[in-house]
């Protein structure tokens, strides 16, 4: 299925017909002036007089220690209520963070889809990819400072300190676009959205954190675990551990998200989230259907069905979910990228709505990834590797072992399961579309413009 405006016949010649036109199109360049710093705290900064003093540091605690449970609805209300007094100005920052995640969030999804094979089916978050790396950024000096921000997209380098990335700026806006995606439905509303961030430090034993740079990880990962374990003697014992403790804080069935470290490491940044959609007007289906892996393998899985009449399928007020299906599942990478560009949501615009029956699958999609493999294959291995400076992190001479990015992505009916016995009625003119062979999906938040998720689903779980 297209984008729920795309008849299945006409998927493939549009999809095409965008293919065409990428060749001709320029790359935007966005003043980023709302996301530098500004001449007044430039000035604050350059005072020669001005002293600073050195930043308070802390050992974490070890991975034992007990910690409370995460509180999926209390992490709800505090990203809902930074939504509650935004300005015009936060609006525009955040459209602007939206344009550079996209952006770097396609690159980097193309990257990462490379390494995944045809039959497996994953789930990428380019705002998670975009936080960690801005988290980086803001623990970082010159010159790793610099070129983080390069790649982050506004380069700034050699153009004085009016140029560069305010990062507690960005993470700000981060948190900004995270509550757009859930304010929408109201603590009442049945269909509400969750989005929940979790960053766990770990790190060898000793070792010094800055108190500022983790408090500013609370912008975009209002919970934030620095634990310390032993690293080195057994890796994989390591990796266990801190699997277990997530697990157990969370209640998140990641699976083994973590499978070692590296024995010389002394810091991992695991960053894991949590989305749970339901879809509007949908019902679960009695019993199992079947979903097509490919021309002679097939799963049974939970289904939904609902109707209605749109170009993208709303998952709330202002959040979308796009849904893209190749006529033969052959196809689904050639599909996959000429779809996911940086000009696929501009070319979104010009669908129309029509009626639609949709039946699909019940999602539950887990991905692991580490962004220093996404690094090196984007020829930038040593970004922050064993050279890089990260001395608002920690005085110590650090090196970063694995920076992990772990995603559930779970979509549901919002009602209640439909009777055996009484078939949904499709309309006369509704066009009867369901998706039981491999897709691609993507959740859009509308006001910033930020793709939240990228995805291709090609065998769904079956019913856990």
């Amino acid at each position: 299925m297209a984008p729920a405006g795309l008849s299945l016949g006409a998927a493939i010649l549009c999809l095409l017909a965008w293919a065409g036109l990428a060749a001709g199109d320029r790359v935007y360049v966005h003043p980023f002036h709302l996301l530098v710093y500004s001449k007044s705290n430039c000035d604050q900064l350059e005072k020669p007089s001005v002293e600073t003093p050195p930043d308070p540091t802390f050992t974490p605690v070890p991975i034992q220690t007990k910690s409370s449970a995460v509180d999926e609805e209390a992490l709800w209300e505090q990203l809902v209520r930074a939504t509650e007094k935004l300005e015009a100005e936060d609006r525009l920052r955040a459209s602007e963070v939206g344009l550079l995640l996209n952006f770097m969030g396609f690159h980097m999804y193309k990257t990462l889809s490379e390494t995944w094979s045809v039959a497996s089916g994953a789930v990428f978050s380019p705002v998670a990819l975009f936080s960690t790396l801005t988290s980086f950024y803001v623990g970082a000096l010159d010159p790793t400072a610099s070129r983080l921000q390069a790649f982050l997209g506004v380069p700034g380098e050699g153009q004085g300190c009016t140029s560069r990335l305010d990062g507690h700026k960005v993470l700000s806006s981060l948190q900004t676009i995270q509550g757009l995606l859930v304010a929408q439905g109201g603590a009442s509303s049945q269909a509400r959205l969750l989005l929940s961030t979790v960053v766990g430090l770990f790190t060898a034993p000793g070792l010094h954190l800055k108190q500022p740079f983790v408090q500013s990880l609370s912008s975009f990962a209002p919970i934030t675990l620095p634990r310390s374990l032993d690293l080195s003697t057994d890796p994989n014992l390591a990796a266990e551990k801190i699997n277990r403790f997530m697990q157990s804080v969370t209640g998140w069935n990641m699976g083994r998200a973590l499978t070692a470290v590296s024995p010389d490491s002394t810091l991992l940044f695991n960053a894991y989230v949590h989305f749970q959609g339901k879809m509007r007007g949908f019902s679960l289906l009695p019993g199992l259907k079947e979903f097509w892996v490919d021309n002679t393998t097939s799963v049974s899985v939970p289904m939904l069905s609902g109707t209605g009449t749109f170009h993208f399928w709303p998952l709330s007020a202002n959040t979308y979910l796009l849904l893209i299906q190749p006529h033969h599942t052959p196809d689904l990478r050639k599909v996959e990228a000429l779809t996911f560009q940086h000009n696929f949501l501009t070319r979104m615009k010009n669908l129309s709505p029509r009626a639609i029956h949709l039946t699909m699958p019940q999602l539950t999609l887990k991905a692991s990834y580490d962004l220093q493999d996404l690094l090196a294959q984007a020829k930038l291995p040593t970004l922050l590797g064993a050279e890089a400076n990260l001395g608002k992190i920690s005085d110590a001479n650090l090196r970063v072992g694995k920076v992990l990015n772990s995603v559930l992505f779970e979509l549901k009916a919002d009602g209640e399961q439909a009777p055996e016995s009484v078939p949904q009625p499709a309309g006369p003119e509704a066009l009867e579309v369901t998706l039981n062979s491999p897709f691609l999906l993507a959740v859009l938040e509308r006001s910033s413009g930020a793709l939240h998720f990228l995805g291709r689903v090609s065998r769904p779980l079956s019913a856990e």
